[in-house]
């Protein structure tokens, strides 16, 4: 790229401005992982046993990350994360004097490296150290291992899913108690405001928020579609605006059962769990378009409530290769997308968000109508694939192929690929 000042960006190409932006997100990783052991190591030097000896006392504050917090201008909360980062990270000393490997090695070896920074690391410890105890040591390893392999490249949001169903993974026995807790802290208040506006609150654990996101969000998708085809500007609503209708029309229509006008489109609470797991009462569930994993009693509850509709994916009476005789994705294909894809195979966008896309054209490129040719996009993924350069392939075959993106040359000039669908965030590759 050669030399250039900061006041120079305009004129870098998209691919130099991209390398920068990794550049300085490595830098800064770095620079965590330095920040943190120099945090750990100020709190070390104020013990509380240690009175007016104490480092952060004898710069004139009270505690070690009220110190830290001050001289790199940031909240207390951070320095406490970073002080927590330098403490799970750093080599040990047994009592023989020996010197021991980090609480967290493998975690502190990428963050050494600088592919994670101190709020994934952060992410991560805390879920671990939370569960060590009952999940125990070679489990506990095991899930560390997989997490930093898998938190390069993922957002706050992906990597918090992640973790989700790590911890349900390896603590299963934790998940009926954590949901436990979410669901007695569920409530709905409904109040009015001086103006007349009503104002509805609620806290729903996923149990009881699955069919109410589900409904809501396929009305809102469906909303939008008609928006668009209308191509009105002038009467747009915003997305907000969208959901307070949705929650309005559901309410409609539980006051008048013989109406049927929600455009549902179909929507199903989708809540996978194997069928061993099922029958044993081990293991935990999912439900699409939920972060947090629930225990088998809640998906055998869900089930006796009708919210699960039983299918055998590419059953006998499922055709889910149609060739070039169907243009259209069915049904069942559809589902099958769901299973590989888990939603926007792109952005993890909900299922109700997307639609069955031909990643070789049905019409122009001949491509045939089949899993291996199909990706499930949200308008805004489908857009910017065709629209920039992005490829797509499948590898492998049905529900447990793997779905990658290659970027162009002009953003990647190695277009390495990069994984997308519900494989990223399963426990098993």
């Amino acid at each position: 790229m050669g030399q250039w000042s900061i006041d120079e960006l305009s004129a870098l190409t998209p691919g130099e401005v991209i390398a920068v932006n990794e550049a300085l997100g490595r830098a800064r990783r770095l620079l965590d992982a330095a920040q943190s052991r120099v945090a750990s190591e100020i709190s070390r030097q104020s013990r509380p046993e240690l009175g007016p000896q104490s480092l952060a006392k004898a710069q004139g504050f009270r505690s070690p990350t009220a110190l830290i917090a001050a001289t790199i201008g940031t909240t207390n909360g951070e320095a406490a994360r970073l002080v927590q980062v330098g403490d799970a990270t750093a080599p040990r000393m047994t009592f023989s004097g020996e010197a021991a490997p980090a609480r967290h090695p493998h975690v502190a070896d990428q963050l050494a490296a600088g592919r994670i920074g101190a709020a994934a690391a952060s992410m991560i410890i805390t879920m671990l150290d939370r569960v060590a105890v009952r999940a125990g040591m070679d489990a506990v390893d095991q899930a560390e291992r997989r997490l930093v392999e898998s938190a390069p490249g993922l957002s706050h949001d992906q990597l918090s899913k992640l973790i989700a169903r790590v911890e349900a993974w390896v603590d299963p026995d934790g998940v009926e108690p954590r949901e436990d807790d979410l669901r007695s802290e569920r409530s709905l208040t409904v109040r009015e405001e001086r103006n007349g506006m009503i104002v509805i609150t609620a806290h729903l654990d996923p149990e009881h928020a699955a069919p109410v996101k589900t409904a809501i969000e396929a009305m809102v998708t469906a909303d939008l579609r008609a928006q668009r085809e209308a191509g009105d500007d002038a009467s747009r609503r915003s997305v907000r605006q969208m959901q307070a209708d949705a929650l309005t029309r559901l309410a409609e229509h539980a006051l008048g059962c013989d109406r049927r006008d929600l455009p549902l489109d179909g929507a199903t609470v989708v809540v996978r769990i194997s069928a061993n797991d099922l029958a044993d009462g081990t293991g935990y569930a999912t439900i699409d378009g939920v972060t947090t994993p629930v225990s088998v009693s809640t998906a055998r509850r869900m089930a006796a409530g009708g919210s699960v509709i039983p299918w055998v994916l590419g059953g006998d009476s499922e055709i889910l290769d149609w060739g070039r005789a169907k243009r259209l994705f069915t049904t069942p294909q559809k589902l099958a997308l769901v299973e590989r894809d888990g939603g926007c195979a792109m952005c993890g966008a909900p299922p109700s968000h997307t639609k069955a896309h031909h990643i070789r054209w049905w019409a122009r490129d001949a491509g045939p109508t089949d899993l291996s040719n199909g990706v499930l996009l949200c308008e805004s993924c489908h857009h910017r694939v065709h629209d920039n350069g992005w490829d797509i392939r499948i590898d492998g075959t049905g529900v447990a192929a793997k779905v990658w993106f290659l970027p162009p040359d002009y953003i990647d000039p190695s277009r390495t690929p990069r994984l997308g669908g519900r494989a990223r965030f399963d426990l098993v590759a």
